[in-house]
Order: structure tokens, then sequence, then C-alpha cells
């Protein structure tokens, strides 16, 4: 008797996009796991409905993307602590008694640089761009690796400043320094540079200046394919060394494919593939 592979998805509007199942298909059938991965494209206001007709036609969990995330913890019986600090969750497992919410993408930033990008971040200046939904997301787990400084800057500076707040006691714990201000003075001679403002997606403009990169800098925007490539060229032209969120993105599929199934893939031969396929694409 062969068995059913269990359902997951993808959940979000829009969806069609999605790398998602690409990954998780190649995950899988590294690790010889029966599973099937699917996109779900959810109404706008139908959130909570779409998630529990997932569930009751087999579903055991799902990916949640934009614009869902905010949303996903309060469905959860059981929510990890780097969702409660972001105040969102990427990463949902239908478990009989109860939910359990998750975010993925922190760490996932964080496994990139270290690994990928073979950039250390303990002891390192990082500067992260923006105090939205990715940034808070990314926070926890980048306090976590103990850099020296970590400064948030955005263009509302009340905002920067809030999001900083809300994780001083993470910082306090791991010892580092942390504080949030606007786009007119960032600070300059960061290590790292984390964008996560909305400037790619926008077609914008870096909203920050050249003078934020220290000699040798890594500069990560936290998209990829086209959306990314303006702000990696003027990262480039600056003279840092430019990465995009594809890594990123492999990792935290990873960390959430460990949480559904109890098992850790290799990142590095999906994250190859999805360059080659990425890079032909644009």
């Amino acid at each position: 008797m062969t068995t059913k592979p269990e359902r997951y998805a993808v959940v979000g509007n829009p969806v069609a996009h999605s790398r998602s199942p690409a990954i998780h298909a190649a995950f899988a059938a590294q690790t010889g796991q029966a599973l099937v991965y699917e996109r779900l494209l959810c109404p706008m206001d139908g959130f909570a409905a779409a998630l529990r007709a997932f569930e009751a036609a087999g579903g055991r969990g799902c990916n949640v993307t934009v614009p869902f995330k905010l949303q996903a913890p309060a469905l959860a019986a059981r929510v990890s602590p780097r969702a409660a600090l972001a105040g969102a969750a990427n990463v949902l497992r239908f478990d009989a008694d109860g939910w359990f919410a998750d975010n993925t993408d922190g760490i996932g930033l964080v496994r990139d640089i270290e690994g990928g990008a073979g950039r250390a971040l303990a002891g390192c200046r990082v500067l992260l761009v923006g105090a939205g939904g990715a940034a808070a997301g990314v926070l926890g787990p980048l306090l976590a690796a103990r850099p020296a400084e970590v400064v948030v800057t955005n263009r509302t500076a009340d905002k920067a400043q809030t999001l900083a707040a809300r994780h001083a006691p993470v910082a306090q714990a791991h010892g580092v320094t942390l504080r949030g201000g606007g786009l007119d003075a960032p600070g300059s001679a960061f290590d790292v540079v984390l964008n996560a403002s909305a400037s790619s997606l926008q077609g914008a403009a870096s909203p920050v200046g050249a003078a934020v990169f220290a000699p040798g800098a890594l500069a990560v925007d936290l998209m990829y394919g086209a959306a990314a490539r303006p702000w990696l060229a003027w990262a480039r032209a600056a003279g840092a060394t430019p990465r995009d969120g594809l890594g990123m993105l492999v990792e935290q599929a990873a960390e959430a494919f460990f949480i559904w199934r109890g098992v850790m893939p290799a990142s590095a031969p999906v994250l190859r593939r999805l360059r080659a396929e990425v890079d032909a694409a644009t």
C-alpha cells in the first residue's frame, strides 16, 4: 500500500509568482518525504476561512505570504517566540491539538548571510533599512547572531524607534547596541546593510546614501529577481558586495520544511538550481 502524499501550500494574494512549490518539491525529493505543495490564492477578506477549508481537505500546513502574515498568529493555538516578537507568521502547522505559528524569515536571512555569503554577523555593525513587516520578521534573529550594533532606519523615524524599542530586551540579552531613527542620519561605515524597505518594489532609488557602506561591506536586498536589481546595482557601484534575497527564500523554506516534517533538507543544491532559473528569467 502506498502512502498518500500530505498536502501543504503557500497562501497569499497574489500567489501565482511564488517559487515555493518548486523549492518544497525539491526538498521532498531530496529527503524522501511524501508530500504535495500547492499555491492557494486566498480572497483578501477570507484568509481564515480559506485555511480552515484547506485543512478540512487534508492540508497539514502552509506558508503564509503577503498580505496575510500579520493575521496568521491570531489563528494559532501556539505561537513561537520569534513569531510573537515579529508580530507576524509565515508558517502554520495544522496540529491536531491546535495550529502552531512560526516565523522563519529571520533565521533564513541569518543562515544565508553566514552560510551562503560566508559573512559572520558576530561583532559586525548592521544597518536595517525599513521598519515594516519584513524588517520586523528578521530583526530578532539578527540580534541573536550577536552583531556589535544594529541600526534600524526608516522614512518615518518613529516607526523605526518603535521597532527597536520592542526588540530592546532581545538586544540587551545578546549584548547588542540597538537604535532606531530616520533616513536623514542612519550613520556610516556599516559592515552589513540590509534593504527591507519598499524601495525595490517601487523601483525607487536607494533611500540611503553610499556612505552607509564600510569597505568590503555586504549589501543584501530582501527581494530577488528583477525587483532587486536596481538596488543591488547601486550597491555594487558604491563598492559593496551585493546579494539578493533568493538565498533567504530557500533558507526560510528549509526551516519551514523542518517544522512540518522534522527533517532538515540541504539548501545549497536547491539554491543553485533556483538561481539558474531566476537568472535565466531575468
